[in-house]
């Protein structure tokens, strides 16, 4: 594990076993040294067999400042847009009066990598105004189910569904170390 292939597979294997360890234990809750020691090693397994699929960033990635206060940036404003939506839903639904102008809506995305279509895909249908349906990577564009179809341009449309997501990602993006 001495040449430099080695050491990129050992810290693939490191990343990969942090977030395995991070999962056992927040899913399992239960902090005895019998159980922590059962999941240290059921993570390296996880680890072990998940490593030739490729790199990871292990945990520890979020530990410096920007991207700290970035993620939990995205936490909150997230958690708020969630909110205010879930209650806007909730005024349509019992107040008939309200209009309700659901459809489909074709977005422009500026997110090329997988990781980061993924984020804006599941965080943005994390709110229940628009759904992500489909994606188009070639031409850069998502498809949501939209509860209130914006009005105005498809630019219009980006800054209302998705542009706030990716404004919110920019802080976390891998490459701007």
């Amino acid at each position: 594990m001495g040449t430099p292939r080695g050491r990129t597979r050992l810290a693939t294997i490191s990343a990969l076993w942090g977030w395995s360890f991070l999962t056992w234990i927040i899913l399992t809750w239960t902090r005895t040294v019998e159980q922590l020691l059962f999941g240290a090693v059921v993570a390296l397994m996880v680890a072990v067999a998940l490593a030739p699929l490729g790199g990871a960033l292990g945990p520890w990635w979020f530990f410096r400042p920007c991207r700290l206060v970035g993620c939990i940036r995205l936490v909150l404003v997230t958690a708020s847009r969630v909110v205010v939506a879930n209650l806007k839903l909730s005024a349509r639904i019992w107040n008939p009066r309200l209009p309700l102008t659901s459809g489909m809506i074709i977005v422009a995305t500026h997110e090329r990598s997988d990781g980061g279509l993924a984020a804006v895909g599941l965080i943005s249908s994390l709110v229940v105004d628009n759904q992500i349906v489909d994606l188009d990577r070639r031409a850069r564009h998502l498809q949501y189910h939209a509860v209130a179809v914006p009005e105005g341009s498809r630019r219009e449309a980006r800054n209302h569904v998705n542009g706030p997501v990716e404004a919110l990602l920019r802080p976390l993006e891998a490459d701007r170390d």
